[in-house]
């Protein structure tokens, strides 16, 4: 194994550490340590890992009341096929069909390699993973170790990591990703526990062939969000050095607690809580949800609903679940108030009355022997570990004893960027895993996005180790590639630091939290044509002025990496909010997670299904018209290019956004002809 000591070299007139790999992995999640354990696996033991912070990150610190892993029937006696899985991933719309392909064709290889790491997903007497049915999902393929699927991933894949020997570089922000003539040749990182005091210096180069990109979704768009503490994402950085991205727009949003930080699904919801809302003092306290769902029994079934349903789904807005989601939108977003889960007492009423429940609800709830009590005792009963899940964190909450504070937040970013069928950007050797990568289409099973993670860094893996195994670029045109960008990040700091040496005050924190606000009152599951193009409007002038604008402290670390991280997440908010605004102009419509005002649509009704009365008395803002699949066959494509003041000391890291539609890429046709697959494999490892 290389020793991969970073070597000193002057660039730029100064001494900056510089560190030679093959590849680097970028990120210490499920799908950075999966591709970089398959690296060594398959012969390229040449990698290193950077990451902003070991512990944190969405794998290791983000779940559910249960976790679900996606993947190929393994148990049971139903059928299944990879093309039928296939199927159901490319019927969620805009999705690739080669990337549907390979995700099924290796969900069991990636699952079984977790299985045999040691992550514990129950089998029965004979040795079959027994599954369960997810949300969009025909099969019973989900799976689950509970709340926390992905963390016991991430411990298996990084106790095998360290048993390889990888050496994993903490404490950097991506700064730039370094390109020459068209491909990846390194990257620009600071060095966050390194003061800016000219003892070290706080930049890392690392000289390379290849980059795994598995940085997590664009958590820091949102301001409400489940995305824990620590996640922000790096994908600007992608953006900037000329990666493309693929289906921005389709986010899913979700109910969940904001302290702590976590989804609130599954039986939370189906032991059917109270839903309240306060005033921003905790006064004036209410049940709103009967403003728009009169109906005792229909309240309590949709509510039970919200535990299949979880994630807001526009096509169940009109009459069904989702209703909830919007309605607590227009507490929080549109009145200001704050919404609560009082499981303490039931909805309503003071007595649980299971006769008023639609059928569904009934018998599952008669199954699990609840049809009594009160919410939190129903919730003791069915699942006590996500009642003492709340116990466990920081903040403590005792559902017992208070109610909990739940948003509709941002969950996750279906869309990223730019993968082909090897999980290759269009810029050659950067290959975006996981969430970072744009893999998924509007919908996705639930669970999806963690076989997407482990089957990408393989397909990745294997790629590099098999054809990309050149040297990383000679020193001298390393130097010629890197020094533009170490003196712009130089250049940052020093006028965003001598603006606080002046006296002003540091902003960094304020501007942090401004972009995320913004984005989330007018670009978030709610969102129109206007506030989409006002909120583009703020954001483009907040880069246009960004090196005028921002004011970092120099003894603050923390100040001098959020220079870097806002600049970041300003490049892809213009990036995704370019693509809201170009999918509606497009004929876009409502779909996934997402409502678009349209003045010629309909609101929510009163009622469920035949049984429908009327619209309700809703903000205008929710009135809607459903995509119907109309765009599932395009692929919305998104590239950002600098757009530079001929002034070098110009304040502006704006950019152009370009927007182009495609078909989406077909389900390849099967080649199963075993003579010709085995002469392939034998001669090429059908690696092309």
């Amino acid at each position: 194994m290389t020793s991969h000591e970073p070597q000193n070299l002057r660039i730029g007139g100064r001494e900056v550490p510089v560190v030679t790999a093959n590849t680097v992995v970028v990120g210490t999640g499920s799908a950075g340590y999966c591709a970089a354990e398959r690296l060594v696996e398959f012969g390229q033991d040449d990698v290193v890992m950077v990451t902003d912070k070991i512990g944190a990150g969405a794998s290791r610190n983000a779940g559910s009341d249960k976790q679900t892993y996606y993947k190929l029937t393994l148990s049971g006696d139903s059928g299944d096929s990879v093309r039928e899985m296939a199927q159901t991933l490319y019927s969620g719309g805009a999705m690739d069909g080669d990337n549907a392909l390979a995700e099924a064709a290796l969900s069991a290889r990636a699952f079984l390699h977790l299985a045999d790491l040691g992550v514990p997903f129950p089998q029965n007497r004979y040795g079959e993973f027994i599954g369960y049915k997810t949300d969009h999902d025909p099969r019973q393929r989900a799976t689950s170790v509970g709340p926390y699927t992905s963390r016991s991933m991430v411990e298996r894949l990084e106790k095998k990591v360290n048993a390889n020997g990888t050496r994993i570089f903490p404490e950097c922000r991506v700064v730039d990703v370094l390109t020459h003539e068209g491909q990846v040749a390194g990257m620009l990182l600071l060095r966050t526990d390194v003061p800016h005091d000219g003892e070290r210096s706080p930049y890392l180069l690392v000289r390379c062939t290849n980059v795994v990109y598995a940085t997590g979704g664009p958590a820091g768009l949102y301001a409400t969000r489940v995305f824990p503490n620590g996640q922000w994402g790096a994908s600007g950085a992608a953006y900037r050095a000329g990666v493309g991205g693929k289906n921005v727009t389709e986010w899913q949003f979700g109910l969940a607690s904001t302290k702590p930080r976590w989804n609130v699904s599954g039986t939370y919801m189906q032991v059917i809580p109270r839903f309240v809302s306060t005033d921003q003092d905790g006064g004036d306290e209410r049940e709103f949800l009967t403003e728009a769902i009169p109906d005792y029994g229909r309240l309590m079934s949709l509510v039970f609903l919200k535990g299949y349903q979880w994630p807001f789904d526009v096509r169940k807005a009109r009459d069904g679940s989702s209703l909830i989601d919007l309605l607590v939108y227009r507490e929080t977003v549109l009145r200001g108030r704050r919404v609560f889960l009082d499981f303490r007492s039931n909805p309503v009423r003071a007595d649980f009355d299971p006769t008023a429940l639609d059928p569904e609800a009934h018998e599952y709830l008669e199954k699990a022997g609840v049809l009594f009590g009160t919410p939190i005792e129903r919730l003791k009963h069915m699942n006590l570990p996500a009642y003492e899940f709340y116990l466990n964190k920081n903040p403590y909450v005792d559902l017992e004893q208070e109610m909990l504070e739940v948003d509709v937040c941002a969950q996750h970013n279906n869309g990223g960027l730019l993968v082909d069928a090897w999980w290759q950007s269009d810029l050659p050797g950067f290959f975006p895993v996981g969430e970072a990568g744009g893999a998924h289409g509007v919908y996705r099973p639930g669970g999806a996005a963690l076989n997407s993670g482990q089957v990408g860094a393989t397909r990745a893996a294997q790629f590099i180790a098999a054809r990309r195994g050149d040297e990383p670029l000679p020193e001298a045109q390393f130097v010629a590639a890197a020094e533009p960008a170490l003196r712009d990040a130089v250049e940052l700091v020093e006028r965003a630091t001598a603006r606080a040496a002046s006296g002003v005050e540091d902003n960094t924190g304020d501007l942090l939290r401004e972009v995320g606000e913004l984005m989330s009152a007018k670009a978030g599951p709610v969102r129109s044509r206007q506030s989409i193009a006002e909120a583009l409007e703020q954001v483009e002038e907040w880069l246009g002025s960004y090196r005028d604008l921002v004011v970092a402290d120099a003894g603050s670390r923390r100040a001098v990496n959020r220079a870097f991280l806002v600049r970041d997440i300003l490049t892809t908010a213009q990036v995704y909010l370019t693509a809201m605004a170009d999918y509606v102009d497009h004929g876009g419509r409502s779909r996934g997670s997402v409502l678009y005002t349209d003045p010629a649509g309909s609101l929510p009704l009163v009622g469920y299904g035949p049984d429908a009365e009327r619209e309700l008395d809703l903000p205008e803002l929710f009135r809607f018209t459903l995509d119907g699949g109309a765009l599932d066959d395009e692929v919305q494509e998104v590239a950002w290019t600098p757009h530079r003041a001929a002034d070098p000391s110009s304040a502006s890291e704006a950019g152009d956004v370009g927007i182009t539609w495609r078909p989406r890429r077909p389900i390849p046709e099967a080649d199963d002809f075993f003579e010709n697959v085995w002469r392939e494999y034998r001669e090429h490892q059908n690696i092309h």
